[in-house]
């Protein structure tokens, strides 16, 4: 399963649907927090997460994911990236970063990619 953190409504609808356009099941989440309430961690082979979010950025998700040992591959997106961020965020073991507007072929060949390993 893919996960998908967004507060963007119009975001995670559109990842869904273009997941399911390809056969890939997914479950969305408005917030980090949400995600790791879920109980899901287990169950997500991918997590796409957007960097700024209300509460807990992704960043911080994935920081606390690390810390309990949590090993999701996990793809950026966001429309406020930097070097630094970007950098940051593959340090800690993040497969993609893409900034928003990005190409959906890109996204799920980074998805793809995070599937198989």
């Amino acid at each position: 399963m893919v996960a998908i953190v967004d507060d963007d409504e119009l975001m995670r609808s559109a990842l869904q649907g273009m997941l399911k356009s390809v056969g890939l099941p997914s479950q969305a989440f408005a917030s980090a927090e949400e995600f790791l309430n879920s109980g899901q961690q287990q169950m997500t082979a991918c997590l796409i997460a957007d960097i700024r979010m209300p509460g807990m950025s992704g960043l911080e998700l994935q920081a606390q994911l690390n810390a309990e040992h949590c090993r999701i591959p996990t793809i950026f997106i966001t429309a406020h990236g930097d070097t630094k961020m970007r950098m940051q965020a593959l340090r800690a073991g993040a497969v993609e970063f893409l900034a928003k507007p990005f190409d959906d072929e890109v996204l799920l060949d980074s998805v793809r990619a995070a599937l198989e390993n």
